[in-house]
C-alpha cells in the first residue's frame, strides 16, 4: 500500500522540483533590449555581435560575415549548436560555457528572463 502511495505522488513531486516555466516573448522583447547594444533579431544584421534572426538550431560560430572568437568557432566545431537548453546554459553565464568567447556580456541571472528571451528568439527562427 505504501509503494503504491510513493508512486501516486512522484508525477506531483517531480511537477513541484522540475516545473515547467511558461515562455512570453513580450517579455522576452523587454529583457532584449539588454543584448540590442551588440545584436539584432528582427533582421539578419550583424553589428557588435552576430545577427540572432535565424539562430534557433544554428551551430555556433557560423553565421555568415561575422569574425568570431576561436574559442566560438571551436565550440561549433565540437558540435554545440544553439537550441533551447544550450542557450539557456549560454546565456546564464557565457564566459564560463566557451571560455575565450568574446561576448562581453556577463550573463542572465533570472531564470525566466532567459526562457523570456529564447521565447523572443523563437519568433525569428522559424
Amino acid at each position: 500500500m505504501r509503494a503504491l502511495a510513493f508512486l501516486a505522488i512522484m508525477p506531483a513531486v517531480a511537477f513541484a522540483v522540475n516545473p515547467s516555466r511558461a515562455q512570453d516573448a513580450a517579455a522576452g522583447e523587454k529583457v532584449f533590449t539588454k543584448c540590442k547594444v551588440c545584436h539584432v533579431a528582427d533582421k539578419d544584421q550583424n553589428k557588435v555581435g552576430p545577427s540572432l534572426n535565424g539562430v534557433i538550431g544554428r551551430t555556433a560560430g557560423t553565421h555568415p560575415d561575422f569574425t568570431y572568437s576561436t574559442a566560438m568557432i571551436e565550440a561549433g566545431k565540437s558540435g554545440v549548436k544553439w537550441d533551447e537548453p544550450t542557450l539557456t546554459t549560454y546565456l546564464h553565464d557565457p564566459k564560463a560555457m566557451v571560455k575565450g568567447t568574446k561576448m562581453a556580456f556577463p550573463g542572465l541571472k533570472n531564470d525566466q528572463d532567459i526562457v523570456n528571451v529564447i521565447a523572443y528568439l523563437k519568433q525569428f527562427s522559424k
